[in-house]
């Protein structure tokens, strides 16, 4: 049977500039591509631990042809934060936490222990998504 793997992970934002810094100062994750095409950008990110799964920052509704009223729906539901964010593991969510909100990341969630068997945090990215970090309670 052949393996299945994730590859990439899409979050859509705003202002890629404003993502990126964020992204890549604040979480610490590594540039790996930034391409730019009709209007367009797409900032693929990712962590020097999973060389083979990357995080995708891409304009809301990167569809050249899609018509204007999708993208502004898009856009209006990344305005009100109701599209889904990414879950990153940590070995130490507390530190993980006081390190992303020194950033200036806007905290949703203090580190906490979760009924099903996590300690997580959650911040808010500058697009308005939800950034989760997660730690296997031991």
């Amino acid at each position: 049977m052949d393996t299945i793997k994730l590859s990439q992970c899409f979050i859509t934002v705003d202002d890629a500039d404003k993502a990126l810094t964020f992204y890549r100062d604040a979480l610490g994750l590594d540039v790996r591509n930034d391409v730019g095409y009709e209007g367009m950008r797409w900032v693929t990110l990712g962590s020097p631990e999973q060389p083979d799964v990357a995080v995708v920052l891409e304009t809301p509704l990167p569809d050249p042809g899609a018509p204007e009223a999708d993208r502004e729906a898009v856009k209006d539901l990344l305005a009100k934060g109701l599209l889904r964010g990414v879950i990153f593991s940590t070995p130490d969510v507390d530190a993980t936490f006081e390190r992303v909100r020194a950033a200036g990341g806007e905290v949703l969630q203090e580190p906490v222990d979760q009924h099903y068997g996590v300690r997580d945090c959650a911040f808010r990215d500058p697009a308005g998504n939800m950034i989760r970090f997660s730690q296997p309670k031991a």
